[in-house]
């Protein structure tokens, strides 16, 4: 398995509400809070999480 590349959601905002995906894992998408690295991480599929991004995109919209 590849080593995850995290990196920061260009979402975050300053107020500490970071989260931070790794895309670079063939078949998964990986997700966890920034403020916890060691904390519990999100596996999802790669349809889960392209899914995921278009709801909340549409949820924003709303």
């Amino acid at each position: 398995m590849n080593q995850p590349r995290w990196r920061k959601s260009t979402r975050s905002d300053n107020a500490g509400n970071c989260v931070e995906v790794a895309d670079n894992v063939p078949g998964v998408v990986l997700v966890r809070d920034s403020k916890d690295r060691s904390g519990p991480t999100l596996t999802l599929t790669a349809d889960t999480w392209r899914s995921l991004v278009a709801h909340l995109r549409r949820a924003k919209l709303d």
